[in-house]
């Protein structure tokens, strides 16, 4: 039979089959284990971010340096941009310049549904409004595996502004394909009912997951952040209270920046529990194994 050729763009969790999931989740734990990556010395990769991002640019910037790749400088503020140019034209100068994949985070959500047509080159896509974060999801569901091997089966609250949350739109989805059960809690004015999951509140969410999933209060994007502050903690965040109820094997995830004292209780940052910077160190292998993929997207045997 003859195989298929695969997209190699990765703009969306929902555009791979479970099987392309999984072995790109199976990749980067062999990655993380110290199994080789080929190098791609001769490639030239660029990053567009046109919002701010520390986690996310660092450790697509990092997993390029361990692949060797050649990271061509850009930076939004210092560009044609500025003078109006469109993204699509940005985009096309540097495919005609020899960039040979592009990771972009944008402000539009679906950014990248017009440049899949127009460009020849892969699109990475690294966040983009509050549409879809598929290489946080990744690197998430990576988490998940390492600690319980699976998730089939499991329970997942995903707990804040679900409304807002891309991480949260492409976990959603993607949990629920490879079996586990999602529900959600936190502000009622915060829920997205698109998302085909149950909403609990907190003080029984917590006593029946697994896995909770805290999200970021983005108080760029409402006017009552100030007020919120004040109570969100205690109304909707994992206090030291509510610790004392979580299951002892359950784990603790949050996509970060942590709002300490707000989504979490300072202390409970570095829990034992908690998985939050052990997320951040998985984002490395998580996306080199999407850079591998981007080369070589009919690869499906793990190792390339």
């Amino acid at each position: 039979m003859k195989t298929q050729p695969v997209s190699p763009d990765f703009v969306s969790l929902d555009r791979l089959s479970v099987l392309e999931i999984e072995q790109l989740i199976e990749r980067a734990l062999e990655l993380k284990h110290g199994q080789p990556s080929k190098t791609f010395a001769n490639k030239t990769i660029a990053n567009l971010f046109f919002e701010n991002s520390t986690r996310t640019r660092c450790s697509f910037e990092m997993a390029e340096h361990r692949l060797g790749m050649h990271v061509l400088p850009f930076e939004t503020t210092t560009s044609s941009v500025q003078k109006g140019e469109t993204l699509l034209d940005t985009c096309k100068t540097l495919e005609a310049l020899g960039v040979e994949v592009l990771v972009i985070r944008h402000q539009e959500t679906g950014y990248y549904h017009a440049l899949m047509e127009q460009l020849t080159i892969p699109i990475i896509n690294a966040g983009d409004g509050s549409g879809q974060h598929p290489s946080q999801s990744l690197l998430d569901l990576m988490t998940m595996y390492e600690v319980f091997g699976h998730i089939h089966g499991k329970t997942v609250v995903i707990c804040g502004d679900l409304r807002h949350s891309r991480v949260a739109r492409s976990n959603a989805d993607v949990l629920q394909r490879l079996g586990a059960t999602v529900i959600g809690s936190g502000p009622p004015e915060w829920f997205d009912e698109t998302m085909g999951i149950a909403y609990v509140p907190i003080d029984e969410a917590i006593e029946q997951s697994d896995i909770i999933m805290l999200l970021r209060v983005q108080q760029e994007r409402h006017n009552q952040a100030m007020e919120l502050e004040e109570t969100y903690h205690e109304q909707y965040g994992l206090t030291l209270d509510r610790m004392r109820r979580v299951r002892p094997e359950a784990i603790i995830l949050h996509p970060a920046p942590v709002n300490r004292g707000i989504e979490i209780a300072d202390e409970l940052v570095e829990h034992t529990q908690s998985r939050i910077f052990e997320q951040m160190k998985n984002g490395v292998f998580a996306r080199m194994a999407i850079l591998e993929r981007a080369f070589h997207p009919n690869s499906t045997e793990g190792a390339i």
